[in-house]
């Protein structure tokens, strides 16, 4: 990679991510290796985690390295020291961060100083690890043989304007994907982030959309994607939310204008009967728990690719 750390989907270019995907292919198919042998990571979670500890934990594990899990509580940063002077500490020890992070500004400011490779695990912002995962899952029940594949492939999201969104933005504009994002008006993705998406999309010849439409959003979709309407911090204004989200819920109605054998994704985890249907979530089209499987392989992936 020619990026030292891994906090946004634009951090690689569109050959970057098609070569982790390949490699995460390879790694599924052969998931011991001694690729990290004698690293230590140290993986950080602010926010709560199944998933990304789990699967992060795993993976170091299976390519030979050791996983250190440091809850915040424990850490200095709980009594205030700042990121870039635990960036620094961390250097001397760690061969590479994974942190998940309340603020996004906080993780650039850490790998600033850091020396090390430092890998998001997810922030306010973004959550690429995710999308990686999400592409690779789209790859394989589509029987895509090379990511460039992935190009046209027609993705309905529907909800929050959020860190997913904002991810999965910048993932279809690097790789021409067509986007079409449902959210409800004054939810919408960031501006910076609809903007660098667009510059994104104007090279490879995708398209992104913003409606407030979710019939019109899901139309010939080959893909319907949703998250929780209420992100973690968020939890005062679950109910609120409930109300205003109510009619981008991905349900049987949502799927019957999308593609025949669309795809039906959430990150996880899910609120059942509120941003999901259970039909829909244990339903033949449903690709969740393989998303989830994927996170150890594209994760493991991105790893070895920065430490090399």
């Amino acid at each position: 990679m020619s990026t030292k750390d891994f906090i946004s989907m634009a951090d690689l270019s569109q050959k970057e991510i098609w070569d982790v995907l390949l490699m995460a292919k390879n790694l599924k198919k052969k998931p011991f290796s001694r690729k990290l042998h004698g690293r230590s990571i140290g993986l950080i979670f602010q926010k709560p985690s199944t998933r990304t500890s789990v699967s992060f934990a795993v993976g170091i594990t299976q390519l030979g390295g050791h996983p250190l899990i440091l809850n915040a509580d424990i850490l200095q940063i709980k009594r205030g020291e700042s990121p870039r002077d635990t960036g620094r500490v961390l250097s001397r020890y760690l061969d590479a961060i994974v942190i998940r992070a309340n603020r996004h500004e906080d993780v650039i400011e850490m790998a600033g100083f850091a020396d090390i490779p430092l890998i998001s695990g997810l922030t306010d912002k973004e959550h690429p690890c995710q999308v990686l995962a999400d592409l690779l899952t789209i790859m394989e029940h589509r029987k895509m043989k090379h990511p460039r594949e992935l190009a046209g492939f027609r993705v309905a999201y529907l909800g929050d304007g959020n860190n997913m969104a904002h991810s999965w933005m910048l993932a279809a504009g690097s790789l021409g994907m067509h986007l079409r994002l449902a959210c409800p008006k004054g939810f919408f993705p960031l501006v910076g982030y609809q903007e660098k998406s667009n510059a994104l999309a104007k090279k490879s010849k995708g398209k992104i959309e913003i409606l407030t439409d979710p019939m019109a959003a899901a139309k010939g979709a080959q893909a319907l994607y949703t998250d929780v309407w209420a992100s973690m911090g968020q939890e005062s204004e679950i109910q609120s939310r409930k109300q205003i989200f109510a009619p981008f819920q991905l349900n049987s109605h949502v799927l019957s204008a999308a593609a025949p054998k669309a795809l039906v994704m959430h990150c996880l985890p899910a609120h059942r009967g509120e941003e999901i249907t259970e039909e829909l979530l244990e339903g033949p089209q449903s690709v969740v728990f393989d998303q989830a499987e994927n996170r150890l392989h594209v994760q493991k992936a991105v790893l070895a690719a920065l430490l090399k």
